[in-house]
Formats: structure tokens, sequence, C-alpha cells
């Protein structure tokens, strides 16, 4: 199932949002900040993008994901679900623990996760793995490895970046979502983090722009990056940490904190709208 129609694709990441809202709020714990930023990201990749069947989610021959920045399961989740691999409703057990919907990401229990993530810097490494793998074999998948701009303060993102452009992974893509915002504040305050297209580019990746909360932008630079050969592609997307609920935008405080009772009614209110 491809969807195509923008406007169809708009409504699913907003649907998606509503049930990060929802998640985080029922666990009374979570990261809707940056699971927020994504949605349109993960929105894109599932419903317009990749070769997945929910009725088949371990299919050989599929797409992978990796979700490295794995503190945003509540995205992923949300997406999982609203593309068939299991029940929405499940995402109330989120953090539970009687819940296969672990805080972080887990393969060996959740329908659809490619691989466990949760501790920083590592999910390029496996992706590589990955792709690599695809090319030895002749199965012909794509890898898609989504990164915070944060995380890519990790030395062993730039390990791996350099055995992505070695191996010439052109059936790698990696996304970064560049919401400017981390734990402890924005990342030029934390670690001088900057100039980053500038940085792929020097590890040997065709780079790519977008609007990452733009749908029809992510569909042009996911389509460009299956079009590049000979080198994997960095799509630098750039985002708004708690895009679409106003008082989550841009404000740090939300990375790491569930909305209480009264903020979790007005974020559903104008999600809904």
């Amino acid at each position: 199932m491809k969807v195509t129609k923008i406007e169809a694709l708009e409504k699913i990441a907003n649907d998606i949002r509503i049930n990060i809202i929802k998640t985080v709020y029922n666990a009374g714990s979570g990261h809707p900040g940056g699971s927020l930023s994504c949605a349109d990201i993960l929105t894109v990749l599932y419903f317009n993008q990749m070769n997945i069947n929910p009725q088949d989610p371990r299919a050989e021959g599929r797409d992978r994901f990796v979700l490295s920045k794995g503190h945003c399961s509540p995205a992923l989740y949300s997406t999982l679900a609203r593309r068939g691999y299991f029940k929405e409703e499940d995402l109330k057990g989120f953090r539970k623990i009687d819940s296969n919907l672990q805080g972080h990401p887990d393969m060996n229990k959740v329908p659809g996760v490619d691989m466990s993530t949760g501790s920083l810097g590592q999910g390029l490494s496996v992706a590589n793995g990955m792709a690599i793998s695809s090319k030895m074999n002749s199965m012909g998948y794509r890898v898609y490895c989504l990164l915070g701009d944060g995380e890519i303060q990790e030395g062993q993102v730039w390990e791996a970046a350099m055995t992505s452009s070695k191996y010439k992974l052109d059936n790698l893509c990696v996304i970064v979502d560049n919401n400017n915002l981390q734990i402890d504040g924005d990342i030029q305050s934390v670690k001088g983090l900057n100039k980053i297209e500038e940085k792929f580019e020097s590890f040997g990746f065709n780079v790519i722009s977008v609007d990452g909360n733009n749908i029809e932008q992510l569909i042009d630079g996911f389509d460009r990056a299956k079009m590049t050969k000979g080198m994997p592609t960095a799509i630098i997307a750039k985002t708004i940490k708690g895009k679409g609920v106003s008082f989550m935008e841009n404000n740090v405080i939300w990375h790491g904190t569930a909305p209480k009772e009264d903020e979790y009614k007005l974020a559903i209110s104008e999600l809904e709208k």
C-alpha cells in the first residue's frame, strides 16, 4: 500500500502525532518532543517509500529501518500501529511491565522493529551491516537510519559514516532529525555542532537538505536518494521539536516530559483541529 496524496499523508502524520501524545500520557513518561518532530519522516517512509508488508514483517527482501534515536519509540510504535503491524490499542501498554512496547524498541518483541536501539550512536553501524548484507546477497533492499542531531555528537556515528562511504553504500539513506534541541539544551550550546551538511559531505555522502516537516519535500528527498549511485545519502531534515503542539514546539522541556492532564487535553484538542 503506497499512499501518494499529500493530504492523506498529512492526515496520517497527524494521527500518528495524536497517538504519540496519548502513548506518552498514558505511560506518564517518555519522549514527546523528538517523537513529534520526526512523525512526518516516519509517515513518508512507512506509507510512501519503503517496500514493506505488515502481514510479513520478517520478509527477507523488505526494506529496513533503524531508529537510532531509540528513545523516540513513541513515534515508531505509533507509526507501526497505524501501518497495521499491531493494534493501536496496544499503544496503551507503552512502558508497562506486561507490554512488549518498552521505552526503547525491541526487535525480538515488536513486529516491524528491525533493530533494538537505545544506546545512542550505534544505529548507523548496524544499518551499514544491513546495507552491506543486501549487496553481498543481491537482495536489493534499502536501509534507512534515523539519527538525532544531538546523537551525531557521538564519535561512533562518524566511524560508521566512514564505513558507509568506503563501501559505497548507495542503498543506505541516513536521515538526521535536525530539530536543534537535545536533553541539555540547543545543540550549539551543548557541543558547538554546526555545518552538519558539510560534515556529511566531507565523509563522502550525497547530502540533501529538506524541511523535515514538509511531506512533499521529504518525498522528493527520498526519491533523489534512491537515484543516487556509488555513495550513501544523508538527508538533513530541518524539523521543529514538539511539532504540532503549540506549547511543545521548540521547547526543550518536552524532550523527555509527559504532559499532565490539562496539557494532554490541550495537546489533543490542537491536533484534532
